[in-house]
Order: structure tokens, then sequence, then C-alpha cells
């Protein structure tokens, strides 16, 4: 693969392009995928304005707003990698909630948040209508090859050295599964767009056979 250095504001509107690609009147499901080290919801949040100026309604949603309660996320402790990879997120409630009602034919009445892992209780926030045509922004980590519809995936890659340097001390534990992740998933090969993220300001897309091109 080869690295393609692009600007932040260049990089947010080839993506609202791409996004708006499809048929006018078709929701579009997107996957804002990295480490948070790679800043996904940056991304996703940057990502709204011009999508309205395309004419596309736009909801955002943090797959951190859809984790496990902490009984189950935390059965085998708070450092465990695998235990992180695999039952932090609740992916049942992550599609059942957000991705299934943009389905074709769907209502396209999407919960943007589940629960508040911080305090451990669920938020009390009311379902939206997402009209049609309208794009769902999903932020969050580790979230390809878990079987979830996105019409659009966007991942960003983090070299081992900038994944470790960013990483906190305190989350260090979690960078196995960031591996494990690598070596199970290959999201360079997964995603839609692979977007090298080491310089915040001065991203890449990598271009090749494993990104799609």
């Amino acid at each position: 693969m080869r690295a393609r250095p692009i600007s932040r504001e260049a990089l947010v509107e080839e993506l609202a392009e791409l996004i708006s690609a499809g048929p006018p009147g078709s929701w579009v499901r997107v996957a804002v995928d990295g480490a948070p080290s790679a800043r996904p919801g940056s991304l996703a949040d940057d990502l709204v304005a011009p999508l309205r100026l395309r004419g596309r309604p736009v909801l955002r949603v943090s797959a951190g707003d859809f984790l496990r309660p902490a009984s189950l996320r935390l059965e085998y402790g708070r450092t465990d990698p695998d235990a992180f990879y695999d039952d932090w997120l609740d992916i049942g409630a992550l599609r059942r909630e957000v991705l299934e009602p943009l389905d074709p034919g769907g209502s396209g009445r999407v919960l943007p948040a589940l629960w508040d892992s911080a305090i451990d209780r669920a938020y009390r926030v009311p379902y939206e209508e997402l009209a049609p045509g309208g794009v769902v922004l999903v932020d969050g980590t580790l979230l390809l090859g878990r079987g979830l519809a996105f019409e659009v995936s966007v991942h960003l890659w983090l070299s081992p050295g900038a994944l470790e340097r960013g990483t906190p001390e305190d989350e260090k534990w979690r960078l196995p599964a960031y591996r494990r992740y690598e070596r199970e998933v290959r999201p360079q090969e997964t995603a839609d767009v692979v977007v090298r993220a080491d310089h915040p300001r001065r991203p890449a897309v990598l271009v090749g056979d494993a990104a799609g091109t």
C-alpha cells in the first residue's frame, strides 16, 4: 500500500462526497473506526456539517455509549484485553437500536445513546427519527469484523509506535487487543477507506488493493 498525503480539510470533503454519493432517499450507515488516540470521534464530528450542506440529515452516535453494564463488561477484571475485545461493546444493542432501524424498509427510529458507562446506568434519551436519505455516523474502536451493517467504513490506522505513544499509561493494557484486531480483522483490508493517522493534522489515505482500490 502507498500513502497519499491529504489535508484534514480535504479528507473531510472527500469522505463527505463518498458518503453522499448513494441514492438520495437511502439511509447511509457510516463507521469511523480507530483506537481512541486516532480520534475517530473528532473525524465523525467534522463530517456533520459538510454532509448537511449536501442535503443529508445527520445523526451522531458513539459506540462508547453502547457498552455493556460493568457487571458484564468487567467480569474478568478491569484490565483484561480479551474481555475488552470481546465483551465490552454491546453489539446486539448497537445493531438493534441504531443500525437495523436503517435497513431498507426500516422505521428510521434510532436510539442515539443507551448506556452511560461512567455512572453505569441507562441514559434517559428519546429515540430520534432520521429522515430518509439521512446519515448515521458511528465512531468507535474495534467496530469492524463484527457483522455490523455499514454502507461506508473508515478506519483510522496508527503505526505500532504511534499507537503505543498515543495510548495513556493506564490504558496500555489494551494494546494486545488492538494487535489482535490488526491480526484477526485486518481493518486495512476490511475498511472502505483507510487513513494513516499518526499525525492528526497530516493524514494520508492508504491506497492499494487492500484499501478497496
